[in-house]
């Protein structure tokens, strides 16, 4: 299947996005994952992002210790529920500090190597994947921000949506990178925030089921910059209907070969993908039909 046409004419400003950096291949939301990515030539790197009980933006999908990819602190496996309660709004990040979320065997991804690593900062974070592609004279990386929060979660497993989102974009600011950043969210209500608050960064909007996206729009009370559905959920239909709204589509998590290339056959404008570099194979293949 030939590459989209909008990547023909423009294939820089097809966004590839590696999903909690290279999750298919080193330890999710690290700093080693982000820089392999960087090395697969990603244009964006993706992660989640929680907060510590002493307000620090602390990279990681679950707003706990999750016993499926954790040692705890002394080094030990720990049970699925005990992971759950140590909860990470709880805890301080020198104590977060003392768990390897690295070096445990992900049986859902047998590519991944294992190395002894923390959940790291985000302001750490971006200080260390500026200062790489600096030094190796590469472009400037994309940031996309998912703000995990909800309405359940409100003040027990984060602050408020505003306070997060403020946390957020002053680690954006304080490193002067907000034109590259997006935030993103299943979570409307930090999206609309920042829209009010008219913050220079892309907003994305997250859906994990089909919707109907003039309603998503008339509720978010805004067009966002970038729609993110499940990518099951694409098809020409919803291509051209972002395409009517100029609005971005880059669906997620898109992982094998075949669905790979079908995404991009399609015309998406980017894609969130754990294996960048099975994304980079299909990308130069098609580009070359």
């Amino acid at each position: 299947m030939p590459l989209s046409l909008f990547a023909q004419e423009n294939p820089r400003s097809f966004d590839l996005q590696g999903h909690r950096g290279a999750r298919g291949l080193m330890p999710e939301n690290t700093i080693p994952a982000m820089l392999k990515a960087i090395d697969l030539g990603v244009t964006t790197l993706e992660m989640d992002v929680v907060i510590t009980a002493d307000r620090q933006v602390l990279v990681s999908h679950e707003s706990w210790m999750n016993a499926d990819i954790c040692l705890d602190s002394s080094g030990k496996e720990m049970s699925s529920s005990r992971g759950k309660q140590l909860n990470i709004y709880e805890l301080r990040y020198a104590d977060i500090l003392t768990f390897d979320c690295g070096s445990k065997k992900n049986n859902r991804f047998p590519e991944q190597e294992k190395l002894p690593v923390h959940k790291p900062l985000l302001d750490d974070l971006i200080q260390v994947c500026e200062r790489y592609t600096r030094e190796r004279n590469l472009p400037p990386v994309r940031y996309n921000i998912e703000i995990k929060s909800s309405p359940a979660g409100d003040r027990k497993d984060h602050p408020l949506p505003d306070e997060f989102a403020d946390l957020v974009l002053g680690v954006l600011q304080k490193r002067g990178i907000p034109e590259r950043a997006t935030i993103q969210s299943f979570d409307m209500r930090p999206l609309q925030y920042l829209r009010q608050l008219n913050a220079p960064v892309k907003l994305a909007f997250l859906t994990e089921t089909e919707q109907d996206i003039d309603a998503v729009i008339k509720y978010l009370g805004f067009i966002p910059d970038i729609y993110s559905p499940y990518y099951k959920f694409v098809d020409e239909t919803l291509v051209a209907h972002c395409r009517r709204l100029n609005m971005l589509l880059i669906p997620w998590t898109v992982n094998e070969p075949e669905q790979l290339q079908k995404m991009i056959g399609l015309g998406v404008d980017g894609l969130i993908t754990d294996y960048p570099d099975r994304a980079k194979a299909v990308l130069s293949g098609s580009a070359e039909n």
